[in-house]
């Protein structure tokens, strides 16, 4: 299949397994772009302010996004802290929750209550794997002597494999790889441990980060070794690898170059589809990937089928249509809340969903 030679390409709804929505005025303008980004199941995280500790917590949180967009099925997670217990776990289970996210303290935004030492929560973990939740991991060590940005990632994997050793039943999410060693660590693992790939890593080095607040996300993006990395899992079929976008809105002042540090985060949400398409043909063209690797089976099992399978999600009976009609990444965020997304300005797909 040539993405350049197609003018409609027809697939089933994608489904992101990672976003972040966060909260209030927020929350109001970026629910609503979910779909117009061809997703209709996201998996959302729990960095709010306060964190999403609470069993109830987490529930009005859903109900929230459900009256916001009753179209798309949110499935939801705490944030592992000292106030998680095996308890809360059982809880948790009974009330549909699906996952526990773990943040290294630190190393992201609302992440201050994130995790120092993952040894106190085995209990935690015993439990969670007892129940059949799922542990999705921030994969970075937080910053100390001999640990910058592009290698905190590599550093963490000792600690994924001691998890996954341990508790070798738990289901445990890598999430937005961004290095070649992350693809293989993952590879290496039982079938139990899986890994997101972001739509704008597929398309970022750190030479792109560098000097630009609004391609900075962390973890941030690597080398082209790493990129053409995780280029090649994305097309691999293999079903430990699926979207999860990260997509992390900012409002335009906090990602400014006029501040001391920009927010971390990187908004794909109302072009989640578009933006993966966009990055697996530029490298086809660039020679990054060949184009046969390209196929129905590779898109429908990364934008979706994987990712729906691990987590238990039944397949989309709804299909997305996309068209090449010239439009060009707009800002399609309404209310008073300004947030750029990635890539404005620049041309992409047209999208709409099938009647």
């Amino acid at each position: 299949m040539i993405l350049e030679s197609l003018s409609k390409l027809e697939l089933p709804a994608t489904a992101d397994f990672h976003v972040h929505l966060r909260q209030d005025e927020l929350c109001d303008a970026v629910v609503p772009t979910i779909r117009k980004g061809g997703v209709n199941v996201v998996y959302v995280m729990p960095n709010l302010i306060p964190p999403i500790t609470k069993v109830k917590q987490c529930l009005d949180y859903k109900a929230k996004l459900e009256a916001l967009e009753p179209k798309v099925t949110f499935l939801m997670s705490l944030y592992l802290h000292e106030d998680i217990t095996p308890e809360t776990i059982k809880e948790a289970k009974e009330s549909g929750i699906t996952g526990v996210k773990s943040y290294p303290a630190g190393v992201t935004t609302n992440s201050s209550s994130g995790v120092v030492d993952y040894e106190q929560f085995y209990r935690v973990f015993e439990e969670m794997q007892n129940q059949d939740l799922v542990l999705n991991l921030h994969g970075e060590c937080p910053k100390q002597l001999g640990i910058t940005v592009l290698n905190a990632e590599e550093k963490f994997l000792p600690t994924l494999l001691s998890i996954h050793a341990k508790f070798p039943k738990l289901r445990i999410i890598l999430e937005h790889c961004t290095s070649a060693p992350a693809i293989e660590a993952v590879k290496q693992c039982g079938p139990t441990v899986v890994a997101t790939i972001t739509a704008h890593h597929l398309f970022l080095t750190i030479d792109d980060v560098v000097g630009d607040a609004h391609a900075f996300c962390k973890p941030v993006a690597k080398t082209d070794t790493d990129r053409t990395a995780i280029l090649q899992a994305a097309v691999s079929n293999n079903p430990k690898f699926f979207l999860g976008t990260d997509s992390a809105p900012h409002p335009r002042a906090a990602k400014s170059s006029n501040l001391k540090k920009a927010a971390a985060g990187v908004f794909t949400q109302p072009y989640a589809t578009h933006t993966v398409l966009d990055a697996l043909e530029r490298a086809c063209k660039e020679g990054t990937l060949k184009e046969e690797q390209v196929t129905m089976e590779v898109l429908e099992g990364f934008l979706g089928k994987h990712g729906r399978k691990f987590y238990g999600v039944e397949e989309s009976k709804e299909k997305i249509v996309l068209k090449r009609k010239g439009e060009k990444v707009g800002d399609l965020v309404e209310g008073s809340v300004d947030v750029v997304p990635f890539r404005l300005g620049e041309e992409t797909w047209s999208l709409t969903w099938k009647t």
